[in-house]
């Protein structure tokens, strides 16, 4: 039998809980509509035209729950429609500011155009990209799983059993909520992993979860299998390990093929290049120039001196590189093969939003990959659950120690000088959310609902967004403000029933800023529960 590479491809899409009704226009919320707009819509839209040929296809999605939720908000819903229609009103303006410069308005119609066909799409599927995914769901294209509830880190909080099942009990139940039916997969978020976490995921029906590529290179056994058949974990759950090699030919930031000269430049926008008094409409107030998606040039080096972007030649490019990547995993196979690995299983695990938001190109990367994976008889598209299920493939038990993909392999990203302060505090507060679930057992009612919301804000506090912002020296001001708003907010219900009071009034309007996790049981953090 000839040796066939199996590609497991499983694309994560995750934002924070970013939603600030109190204002007409909300600079982070962009973070949402950027990625719908550049990212979900077109990897969508692509697949289901793909279903429609009758491609054989099969990727693997992970949406967060955080993600789900804002993606269902009636209000968010209609915030992006207005962001979509501002900018194509700004794309109708850029048609006419540059009838004179063939090449660029060439572009700037490009742009237009897709903005248009994303938003018929998405008017077409009833205004939400979610029966997109359970259409292609229910076809076979793509298996969904899902991850922790507010996409914690989890390893940080090993020392908290309450606090790690509420958020892969919550990341379950949210899951079940949209799609109507129970994962077989949880995303770890970041690939974080820790001895004893595959015990929780299986007490929740988990069957699978994804790993670091050196947690093979690191675990207590000699792995004979290096990453590419299933990891057994002491439960029973299986981990896939992400190929590290493999991966890094896109991700890699500085030799990436995203890094191509002759691919789109992210950072030159017409937000930042073009007069205030012309782009004032379109950025967000007091004159805060953001990303419109109208960029004009391409990488072109280094250097401020940007050529303009060609999209054919891009395109031409792309063709190459897809090329070059299913060359490296044949040529990894064959070297597999002689360490008897056959049939090896390639793990590629990528940020969703990556393709079509920060790497353009990454759309058209990936339906020429599509496309030839099917046509080809030495590759394979599976899924994890299909390895499961097949009994050619066999798994090999290891124990994994502690790890993760970020910076040096462990916690660094999510612990350092810039962010180690708030863990004393988010700590603290767990410590006295369980205190509260002791004390005030099985409320009903208005005390009910002020300790849910009690829970929502530790685990909002808890979101692996906010550290590692505070790491990327980026959004820093907001994400000190959203982790310092969340603590606060759970010390005015602990200081309330210390008190045995209710803040009426702050708890209905705390319950329409956050409105996520609706049918939350604050009891998901009293420790003699979960030891049951």
């Amino acid at each position: 039998m000839s040796n066939k590479n199996r590609i497991n491809l499983i694309l994560h899409a995750h934002l924070p809980y970013v939603r600030h009704l109190e204002y007409p226009r909300f600079l982070e919320e962009d973070w949402l509509f950027e990625s719908l707009n550049e990212s979900y819509i077109p990897l969508l839209s692509l697949m289901d035209r793909l279903d429609e040929e009758g491609i054989d296809f099969k990727v693997t999605f992970c949406f967060s729950p955080t993600l789900l939720t804002m993606l269902t908000d009636e209000a968010l819903n209609e915030r992006f429609a207005s962001y979509m229609k501002l900018h194509m009103e700004l794309g109708r303006k850029e048609e006419q500011r540059l009838k004179g410069e063939k090449d660029t308005l060439r572009l700037a119609s490009m742009y237009l155009k897709k903005l248009e066909m994303n938003w018929k799409f998405y008017e077409d599927n009833g205004n939400s990209i979610i029966p997109v995914l359970k259409r292609l769901n229910k076809n076979g294209r793509i298996e969904l799983m899902t991850t922790a509830a507010t996409h914690a880190y989890l390893p940080l909080y090993m020392e908290y059993p309450t606090a790690i099942e509420a958020q892969v009990s919550l990341g379950i139940s949210t899951f079940h909520d949209v799609f109507g039916y129970h994962p077989d997969g949880f995303w770890l978020p970041e690939c974080g992993y820790y001895p004893g976490l595959d015990e929780v995921l299986k007490k929740y029906g988990i069957k699978y979860c994804q790993l670091p590529s050196h947690s093979v290179i690191s675990s207590r056994d000699k792995s004979l299998g290096g990453g590419y058949r299933p990891v057994e974990l002491p439960s029973g759950v299986n981990g896939f390990v992400r190929d590290w090699s493999i991966t890094s030919l896109i991700w890699n930031s500085t030799s990436g093929y995203p890094c191509d000269v002759d691919y789109r430049e992210f950072y030159r926008d017409i937000g930042y290049d073009l007069p205030l008094d012309y782009i004032r409409p379109y950025i967000h107030e007091p004159d805060v120039r953001v990303f419109t998606g109208f960029k004009y040039f391409k990488i072109t080096g280094r250097t401020d001196e940007k050529a303009l972007y060609d999209p054919d030649k891009a395109r031409s490019k792309v063709a190459l590189h897809v090329d070059n990547y299913l060359y490296h995993i044949a040529r990894k196979g064959i070297m597999l093969s002689s360490f008897s690995i056959d049939n090896p299983l390639f793990n590629l695990c990528y940020d969703a939003e990556l393709f079509g938001h920060r790497w353009y190109e990454g759309i058209e990367f990936l339906e020429q990959l599509l496309r030839k994976c099917a046509d080809s008889d030495d590759v394979k598209l599976t899924t994890s659950s299909e390895c499961l299920r097949d009994p050619h493939i066999e798994s090999e038990r290891l124990y994994i120690n502690g790890c993760s993909w970020g910076r040096g392999g462990f916690s660094d990203t999510w612990l350092d000088g810039s962010n180690v302060w708030i863990y004393r505090h988010i700590h603290q507060a767990i410590e006295r959310m369980e205190e509260l679930t002791e004390r005030f057992p099985d409320q009903g009612s208005l005390k009910g609902r002020f300790l849910n919301q009690a829970s929502r804000e530790v685990l909002l506090a808890m979101s692996s967004d906010w550290p590692y912002i505070m790491h990327d020296n980026t959004s820093v001001t907001y994400a000190e403000k959203r982790l310092r708003n969340h603590l606060g907010s759970f010390n005015v219900v602990y200081s309330s029933m210390c008190k045995n009071t209710v803040n009426t009034e702050w708890l209905i309007k705390a319950e329409k800023r956050n409105a996520i996790f609706p049918n939350i049981d604050y009891n998901i953090f009293r420790p003699e529960k979960k030891s049951q």
